[in-house]
């Protein structure tokens, strides 16, 4: 029996982006633990921006890294032309999320960075675009096109920046020694905070 299209297509998307995080995982280097010295020294807060659907990607890590023991929030591009940039200091350092890296919605935040001196960290497959070139350091995405069958479709290029946000995450956890605890403490409801919840805590 022959197997169903739909199974087919579901693991060829699979098998392409699983293609695209080994491509990202063979293009670490030494510029990812410098982006982590940065953010465990960071006194204030890490912002993440990013636009469209790597706006979306950009929430979620930054809900994960405050969940986590890292001070961060997101900051839509858009709004941040229109006062949010008021919400940045130059304690805080800004990740900026864009894979081709010429998202024009990103250039207040990139002039105000520079003006300030706050520090930018570009997360692109393009280092020599606008955004890398304007960022003290860069994450580097793959570039293996998208599992879209039009390779037009955000898809494997937001799983890659999905996965690489939560390396910064899980790595900032290690060096902290962020513990269960820790944890709890950033989610006492829920199904989380229910296991981890103390006896004493219900007294």
């Amino acid at each position: 029996m022959s197997e169903n299209k739909d199974i087919i297509s579901a693991k060829e998307t699979i098998n392409r982006e699983i293609a695209a995080l080994r491509s990202m995982e063979s293009m670490l280097d030494d510029s990812l633990s410098s982006v982590l010295d940065l953010m465990q020294e960071c006194k204030g807060r890490v912002i993440i921006t990013g636009m469209g659907k790597s706006g979306h990607i950009a929430r979620k890590i930054a809900a994960t890294l405050a969940s986590t023991g890292t001070p961060s929030f997101f900051i839509h591009p858009g709004e941040a032309s229109h006062g949010d940039l008021g919400m940045l200091t130059v304690q805080d350092i800004v990740i900026a999320i864009s894979n081709g890296g010429e998202s024009k919605e990103l250039s207040d935040i990139l002039l105000y960075c520079k003006r300030h001196n706050i520090p930018l960290i570009a997360m692109t497959r393009n280092p020599q675009s606008t955004l890398g070139k304007s960022a003290e350091m860069v994450l580097k995405l793959p570039n293996n096109g998208e599992a879209c069958p039009l390779g037009l479709a955000p898809t494997s290029s937001t799983t890659a920046t999905l996965v690489m946000g939560d390396i910064l995450a899980i790595a900032l956890m290690e060096r902290k020694g962020f513990t269960a605890t820790d944890y709890k403490q950033r989610h006492p409801g829920g199904k989380l905070g229910a296991i981890l919840c103390k006896v004493s805590d219900l007294m």
